[in-house]
């Protein structure tokens, strides 16, 4: 039995390029980066590059929507990526519209104060109780953290309720925001770079940091739809509790399960929007994963020299910025990419290019083995 149809309606996003779509596509189209030298001591003792957002922009736009101060900075990130796909889709709030919350670390910065507020502050369910309430969502609030796979992973999520018939129409919404914790965790790791990220290159040498929030509305209403979803698998290879499989072992089952249920083979993907963190070890092993599946020739990019890596909120950022691709037949860039770095060859995208679009395939890895890919194809 075929299952039910799902598509993506609408979208929209909140990064250090724009408050919206259109902007943020704008400024990629022009080469820009998030990516900036910071000095601020409150994070580290050293300069540091990072990709964040202003305080200033998203207080100035909180507050036209709202006068409280309930509420903390990543939450209002999340308001205000969600705010205009609500408003669009005007949605009935009853036992079938529901909202899935995604992120890897929420709240994590309210736990630099130790009290009984700031720990409940930090909790995921309180903060993904407190969106849905602002909102007016009567369903109790789905929560995705599943590390970096976590934004693209909230789509397959969502997808498999629709299919399952326990929600029509899932809103979703994705946000992580830079921290000392984040930025001390992957020092620890030895993973970032004292340069902007350079993905896939032989100079690379390691992450940038960056914040966002991303939001999407997923139902099985095709109408004025921009993408569907037509395949997805979520593999964990459990190689290492920070480092990926290195035969990609665990992205190749996801990809070869997504192209299965698309029913379609590696040869229709027109493109692929991949992790990229600029790390040695994640690169490497998506190559040996993508040229496994037979896909070591399809144009591809990573979007993180533009929006470095924002942990939970990358996978639906980037697959916002994807299907802005797909239905516009324009492909952006890899930042930062030089000279091929792999043990195997990736169709690195060097320059802006226009083809014509029809499969989208959007993946993530994270740490414990997590691997999630989606394809997604253009609507008629």
């Amino acid at each position: 039995m075929k299952l039910k149809s799902v598509f993506i309606n609408t979208t929209n996003c909140i990064t250090p390029l724009g408050l919206d779509v259109e902007t943020n596509i704008r400024n990629i189209s022009k080469g820009i980066s998030g990516i900036r030298l910071h000095k601020n001591l409150v994070y580290a003792e050293q300069p540091f590059y990072a990709s964040i957002i202003e305080n200033s922009l998203i207080e100035e736009a909180f507050s036209s929507v709202s006068s409280s101060e309930e509420y903390t900075r990543l939450e209002k990130m999340m308001i205000l990526a969600l705010m205009p796909v609500i408003k669009k889709m005007n949605p009935v709030f009853d036992e079938k519209t529901i909202l899935i919350v995604s992120t890897t670390k929420g709240n994590i910065t309210q736990l630099s104060t130790i009290s009984e507020t700031s720990a409940q502050s930090a909790d995921l369910s309180l903060m993904a109780q407190k969106i849905a309430s602002f909102f007016g969502f009567i369903t109790e609030p789905v929560i995705v953290s599943n590390a970096c796979v976590s934004g693209i992973l909230s789509l397959a999520v969502a997808k498999r309720l629709i299919q399952s018939e326990a929600c029509n129409q899932a809103f979703v919404v994705a946000g992580d925001e830079f921290s000392k914790f984040v930025l001390s965790g992957f020092n620890c790791f030895q993973a970032v770079s004292n340069e902007p990220c350079q993905p896939y290159s032989v100079n690379r040498k390691g992450v940038t940091l960056g914040e966002a929030a991303a939001a999407a509305c997923v139902s099985a209403n095709g109408q004025n739809a921009l993408a569907e979803i037509v395949g997805d698998g979520a593999i964990n290879d459990a190689n290492h509790i920070s480092g990926p499989s290195r035969t990609g072992e665990g992205l190749f089952r996801s990809v070869e399960r997504a192209m299965k249920e698309a029913e379609i083979k590696s040869e229709q993907i027109d493109y692929i929007n991949a992790h990229g963190t600029a790390t040695s070890f994640n690169d490497e092993m998506e190559a040996i994963a993508f040229n496994r599946s037979r896909l070591g020739n399809v144009p591809l990019n990573s979007l993180k020299g533009y929006y470095g890596h924002t942990l939970g909120a990358s996978g639906l950022l980037e697959t916002v910025i994807g299907i802005e691709s797909l239905n516009s037949g324009k492909l952006y860039p890899s930042i930062g990419f030089d000279e091929m770095g792999l043990s195997q060859a990736l169709n690195i995208i060097t320059q802006n290019e226009e083809k014509e679009l029809n499969y989208l395939l959007k993946t993530a890895s994270g740490f414990g083995g997590c691997n999630t890919a989606v394809l997604f194809k253009k609507a008629k």
